[in-house]
């Protein structure tokens, strides 16, 4: 292992439980550190989801990687704010609707608190739907009112062609808030983590950080 990877490691063993790529035991994952005392203050963890597998990956990779018994893990669903009249006062009617689109999201990613509380019960888990114009700044706002110690999002995988233009946009224009993986990452108030789950054949993890793009994680 080179210095750069060491380094990126060091910085990531604050947030996140390294594994040897010989573990066989999920259980082995979640252990607690025999010194860290039953009154330790938890962090708050947010994973961002959606009804999308990447999203669910993203937290199945939290769960595994992350979570310690005493920290919280925050699901948040963004819904995108439907445009109102200038200056108009909504409706009962607009009302009820805003409640049956909040309503519908929970029930969309509600089986991800499910599997939370299967996988990982003595950790605590909730839920929440914020609406927002754009959903970058609208993410990294919630972190930074709730006091979120990691931002995790999933990452869908790009062809290398695309990587390639994105690279050569993100050198040309400034970054725009509808890059909302990457905008959470440069933006967010605490470490921010891009995840991606590999293929069968090579395994693990793909994790992309503000210092780190495409660091392969095999665990």
């Amino acid at each position: 292992m080179g210095k750069k990877e060491g380094f990126f490691l060091n910085r990531l063993r604050a947030h996140v439980r390294v594994q040897p790529p010989t573990t066989t035991s999920h259980h082995s994952c979640s252990q607690e550190p025999p010194n860290v005392s039953a009154d330790t203050k938890g962090r708050i963890i947010i994973v961002v989801v959606d009804s999308c597998s990447e999203s669910k990956n993203a937290l199945l990779w939290t769960l595994s990687h992350c979570a310690q018994p005493q920290d919280s893990i925050l699901l948040l669903h963004f819904l995108k704010a439907k445009p109102s009249p200038s200056g108009a006062i909504a409706t009962g009617e607009e009302e009820t609707c805003d409640k049956h689109t909040t309503s519908k999201a929970y029930q969309k990613v509600s089986t991800l608190r499910s599997i939370c509380e299967l996988k990982r019960p003595e950790v605590k888990t909730e839920m929440v739907v914020v609406q927002g114009e754009e959903k970058g700044p609208t993410i990294v706002k919630e972190a930074r009112e709730r006091g979120a110690s990691l931002l995790v999002l999933g990452q869908k995988k790009q062809h290398a062609t695309w990587r390639l233009i994105m690279v050569w946009a993100s050198q040309t224009r400034p970054l725009t808030k509808t890059d909302t993986v990457e905008y959470c990452i440069n933006n967010a108030p605490c470490m921010a983590i891009a995840v991606r789950k590999r293929g069968k054949k090579v395994g693990g993890y793909t994790l992309t950080t503000k210092r780190h793009k495409d660091f392969w994680l095999l665990a």
